[in-house]
Parts: C-alpha cells; structure tokens; sequence
C-alpha cells in the first residue's frame, strides 16, 4: 500500500470522485435551474409580446366597436320611441295595417303591460283576427318583415265554425279562421 503508484492512482480516483461528487451536487442542479430560469424567460417574454400585441389592438377594436353599435343602431332592429305607450300603438298600427292589406278582419288589439328583459323593454300587444289561411300568411309575413323586428308570439288558430245547410240540415264547411297571437317588439330600457 505504500507503493507511490497505487498511491498517485488512489488520489487521482478520489480527485475524480471529489469533482463527480462537485459536479453532481452544486454544478448540476446550477444548470438545471438556469435552464428553468431560462426558459421560464422565454415563456414570460412570449406572454408580455403577446400582451402587447393585444394592446396595441386596443384602439382598432374600439373603433370597430363603435362601428358595430352605429350600424346597429341604424339597422333599426329596436323601437327609437321614447315611451311603452307609444310603442304599443306603433305595433298596434302595424297590425291594423298588415290586417287590412291581408284582406281580414282585425277583431281586437290589446296592449299588454311592458316587460324588462337583459336590458330592453318587451312591448306586446294581443291580437284577434279574422280571415282565412292566406290571409293569415300574409299577415305574418308583413310582420315578420317588419322594421323594427316584430316577433309572433303564443298564436292559436282556431277554425270558425260553419253555417248549417237549411236543406241538407248538415254543417257547410268554413274556410275562415279565428286567429289570436300576440305581437312583442322591443326597444331599449330607458335610464332611470
């Protein structure tokens, strides 16, 4: 064991030992904590770009979205009155007229209180017609193509009951229908 080569040889295996040991316990975990620093870097300068990317967007978005609340509003798709009332006589009018167009006969038109739904007001109005069956297409046409957007809403078609024949004592068939619907426009909640 005093043999000056196998004593150069131990202290060159206990020189390799002491690095590997160096290397394994305080380099190695240096490393691997520089590579997770840096690529959390990476990943926190991607999101910052990123974020920026979208602020730089903020003014476009904005005049988009004034854009779309001014095409909206000029598409007329709420009522521009200022009161349910006159809302209600609004869609009473329209009923009389598609009604009268359609060549039936309006029954009653009855306003029914105003409702606040996701911030705009649901005005209806029940409706009671008479007429037959193209007569009610084309009523619910003009309504559907209305400005502002016109809903048909809780409708019951009933048939009128027919005439009964004097000679043969039995009942003619009728094609006239008893129609009653309500019809709901909307316009916006007004501040209070």
């Amino acid at each position: 064991m005093n043999n000056p080569r196998y004593q150069r040889w131990l202290a060159v295996g206990l020189l390799v030992l002491v690095l590997l040991a160096f290397v394994l316990a305080v380099l190695m975990p240096l490393l691997s904590a520089g590579l997770a620093y840096h690529e959390e870097k990476n990943d926190l300068l991607f999101r910052l770009q990123r974020q920026q990317q979208i602020a730089a967007r903020k003014d476009s978005v904005a005049e988009s979205l004034e854009a779309t609340k001014l095409q909206f509003q000029e598409q007329g798709y709420f009522s521009n009155r200022d009161t349910e009332a006159l809302v209600s006589a609004d869609l009473q009018n329209t009923v009389k007229t598609a009604v009268a167009e359609a060549g039936g006969q309006l029954t009653s038109t009855q306003g029914l209180p105003g409702k606040i739904d996701n911030g705009f007001n649901r005005v209806a109005v029940r409706v009671r017609m008479n007429g037959n069956i193209e007569t009610l297409r084309a009523v619910l046409h003009n309504i559907a193509v209305a400005v502002p957007v016109l809903i048909v809403d809780q409708i019951d078609i009933n048939p009128l009951r027919g005439v009964r024949n004097r000679i043969t004592n039995k009942i003619e068939a009728n094609a006239q229908l008893n129609v009653s619907f309500q019809v709901v426009s909307f316009m916006r909640e007004t501040a209070q």
